[in-house]
């Protein structure tokens, strides 16, 4: 497969998302409308560019992703105590969810990517209240660094993912 060419940040960006296995979801309260801020686990599907979770019926960012499908993402570098925290290598990703019908040509997919990064979940892939959620990247703000912040657009997020 040939990559496509990305300047120095998005092979950072590209770094980033690939180093990290969790992000922070960010989501609207399907009761009050508010905000929602949880942990996830995520997957790179790079067949499709898209990210892929895993969720319990029960949590209440998968209400929420159902009844909004607009959600953020944010991903950071690991902390080191020797480095200023405000040269944190960070992105916030903005994306669509969308839940593939179990058994589907994208539900196999996304169990396929999902797998591939977290295999000793596989279990898990068979509880009735567990599904795949996948999200379609819409844009994002990636810091690569002080002073090195910018906009992301979908074409570039698909390339980064597309590793």
């Amino acid at each position: 497969m040939t990559t496509p060419h990305l300047p120095r940040l998005g092979l950072a960006l590209r770094a980033l998302l690939q180093a990290r296995r969790h992000a922070a979801l960010g989501t609207l309260d399907a009761q009050g409308g508010g905000a929602f801020v949880s942990m996830v686990p995520y997957a790179i599907d790079t067949a499709t560019q898209q990210l892929v979770l895993h969720v319990s019926g029960l949590a209440a960012h998968t209400a929420n992703m159902a009844a909004e499908p607009r959600v953020s993402l944010l991903v950071t570098a690991a902390d080191a105590d020797d480095a200023p925290v405000h040269d944190l290598a960070r992105v916030t990703l903005q994306g669509l969810a969308s839940t593939p019908a179990p058994g589907s040509a994208d539900w196999v997919t996304a169990r396929r990517a999902y797998l591939a990064r977290f295999p000793d979940v596989e279990p898990m892939t068979a509880l009735p209240d567990f599904r795949f959620v996948t999200l379609q990247l819409t844009g994002a703000r990636q810091v690569a660094g002080f002073g090195a912040a910018r906009s992301v657009g979908p074409d570039e997020l698909a390339q980064a993912l597309a590793a």
